[in-house]
Formats: structure tokens, C-alpha cells, sequence
């Protein structure tokens, strides 16, 4: 009797061992067939973002990437985009935890002065109908023949008419160095969303982020191809000193 227990007892273990190995076999192919495809697509989704965002470029961005550090957060990805050579532009991706529902990330995309062209937002949980609609809130509206789309539920709750809202909430175009990059509750220049202030914060916060970052790196970029500007004042600081000691 002893004997027969064991017996089915040794059974159960090495077909619980059969059933492991081939679980974990069918979940390693499935992981490697799958595991291509899926970077692909990400890397897909990037590049249509990087094209959202910039003047058109000949290059390839992602192969060009650099990262800008900052200082408490993650670093910013920097896709440069370039004509014939020539930078016309960089998208950068960026972030913010202030979002209503936390995490928010965005494609920026500025021109070499640091006029922002374009943004899109890539990931974020904020509430639908209200911190979804900074996808395109801070776009200038499009023009079109047809008439405003009805408002939704969110709208009509909050009093909001279809086709509102003016240029007091556009960022495309403008280059924050010349205004301020703040909600106007806050004493800023950019109208917030309606009823989504906190998400509006948030992604303005993304969008400084990504500015900040950039003309930093710019400013280093022009310092680090321009040394003879530097090399230049430090001649003329030291001739000061020598002809004062001079006298």
C-alpha cells in the first residue's frame, strides 16, 4: 500500500514537472516571436511622433538620439532632425508626474531657436473629456468647411460651447522665452483646459521641461563650436588686467 502511494506521488511530481517545462517553453517562444514586432512598433510610433513634431528632415533621428540630464528626473530623449545636413529642428521627449492621474509624457518639438513646432502627447491617464483634451488644446484650431462637432456630455456639463477658446491657449508657434509657459490661474499666458486646470499645469510643466533642457543643451553645443569667442575674451580680459597693473 506504502509502495502504491509513493508510486503515485513520484507520478504527480513528474507530471507537474512535465506541464512547468512545457508552460515555460510555450512562454519563451511566445516572448521571442512576439518580442521583434512589438519594438518595432514602439520604434514606429516614435518615428511618427518625431515627423508630428518637426520640420521635415532627411536624417534619421532615432540613430542620432542623445539624452539631456536632469537634475531630480529621469534624462530627455533629443531627436534631431536635419535638412541636407542642417539642424532645422529637435523633438524631445519629456514628462511630468503633476498630472491629475500622475504620469504624463510628450513629444515637444522645437525649431533651432526654441520656438516650439508642434507637440504630441504620447502616454498619460487623465480624465476623458477633460485631461484628454490637452492633445490638441493648445493647438491652434484647425480650419475647416464643416460645422463644430456637437459637444460632448463634459462640455455641456461645464458650459463649455463648441469651437471656444482663443489664442490665449495656443503654445504652437510661440517660443517660451518670449511669454510665460504657465497656466494664467497662476499668472500666466496660456489659457488653461476647462475644468482640467491640474492636467493643464502638468503638461505645461512637460513642455518646460522639454524647452529648458533643449536651449540648455544648445547653449553648450554653440559655447563647445565656438571656442574661439571664449578664447577670444579671455585675451582681452587678461590685456585689461596687465595694462592696469601697468599703469
Amino acid at each position: 500500500m506504502a509502495s502504491k502511494k509513493e508510486s503515485t506521488f513520484i507520478n504527480m511530481v513528474l507530471a507537474l514537472l512535465i506541464v512547468s517545462l512545457v508552460a515555460s517553453a510555450t512562454l519563451g517562444f511566445v516572448y521571442e516571436s512576439t518580442k521583434k514586432p512589438i519594438e518595432d512598433a514602439q520604434v514606429n510610433k516614435k518615428i511618427s511622433a518625431i515627423k508630428e513634431v518637426v520640420p521635415a528632415f532627411d536624417n534619421d533621428p532615432n540613430a542620432e538620439m542623445f539624452l539631456i540630464e536632469v537634475e531630480g528626473g529621469e534624462a530627455l530623449e533629443v531627436y534631431p532632425a536635419k535638412m541636407n545636413g542642417q539642424l532645422v529642428g529637435a523633438a524631445v521627449k519629456t514628462y511630468t508626474n503633476l498630472g491629475f492621474s500622475g504620469l504624463i509624457r510628450v513629444m515637444v518639438g522645437f525649431t533651432p531657436d526654441g520656438t516650439i513646432y508642434n507637440y504630441q502627447v504620447l502616454e498619460h491617464k487623465e480624465t476623458p473629456g477633460l485631461g484628454t483634451k490637452m492633445a490638441d488644446w493648445f493647438k491652434p484650431a484647425l480650419v475647416t468647411d464643416s460645422l463644430p462637432k456637437e459637444a460632448s456630455f463634459f462640455d455641456w456639463l461645464f458650459g463649455i460651447k463648441p469651437g471656444s477658446g482663443g489664442d490665449g491657449k495656443v503654445i504652437v508657434g510661440k517660443n517660451p522665452s518670449q511669454m510665460n509657459l504657465t497656466v494664467s490661474k497662476d499668472g500666466g499666458d496660456v489659457d488653461a483646459i476647462t475644468a482640467a486646470t491640474i492636467s493643464s499645469r502638468a503638461f505645461l510643466d512637460a513642455v518646460s521641461r522639454a524647452y529648458n533642457g533643449y536651449m540648455k543643451k544648445n547653449e553648450a553645443i554653440e559655447n563647445k563650436a565656438n571656442p574661439a569667442d571664449s578664447s577670444a575674451v579671455n585675451t582681452e580680459i587678461k590685456e585689461m588686467a596687465q595694462n592696469k597693473g601697468g599703469n
